[in-house]
C-alpha cells in the first residue's frame, strides 16, 4: 500500500474555556446534550466525556437539593362494619335472577310490590 496516499487525521483541539461553556450549556434545565452538541458542532460522545471530566469542577453549578417536609397523614377512621346479615327464617323466600340480582322476600310483602320490584330488575 502506498503510504503517500494516507492522510493523517488530526483531532480538533478545543480550548478548555469552550469545553466548560459547552458543559455548562448542557446543565441548563431542559437542555439536551445532543442539541447542545449540534449547536457547537461537537460529537455528542465528546460532550459526555467533557461532562464527566468537569463534573467535579468548582466553577460548575452543582445541583441543589430541595427542602422536603414530611408530615404524618391524619389517621382515617376505621371502616364501619358491614350490616349484619339477617338470619334466615322459615318465612323468607330468596330469588336469584339471571342478571345476578338476589331478592329476599318476607311473608308480609304484597304481590303488587313484588311484581314492581321484579319488573324493575328485569329491565336492567
Amino acid at each position: 500500500m502506498d503510504t503517500s496516499l494516507r492522510v493523517k487525521r488530526r483531532h480538533k483541539v478545543w480550548p478548555e474555556a469552550l469545553k466548560r461553556e459547552i458543559v455548562a450549556a448542557c446543565a441548563v434545565p431542559g437542555a439536551s446534550v445532543s442539541m447542545v452538541a449540534r449547536q457547537y458542532d461537537v460529537n455528542t460522545n465528546q460532550v459526555f466525556t467533557w461532562r464527566k471530566l468537569y463534573a467535579e469542577a468548582p466553577d460548575m453549578a452543582a445541583p441543589q437539593l430541595l427542602p422536603v417536609i414530611v408530615t404524618s397523614e391524619p389517621s382515617a377512621p376505621p371502616p364501619s362494619p358491614p350490616p349484619p346479615v339477617p338470619a334466615p327464617t322459615t318465612d323468607v323466600i330468596e330469588i336469584e335472577l339471571p342478571s345476578g340480582y338476589r331478592v329476599r322476600i318476607g311473608s308480609n310483602i304484597k304481590a303488587a310490590a313484588l311484581r314492581a320490584v321484579l319488573d324493575a330488575l328485569e329491565r336492567r
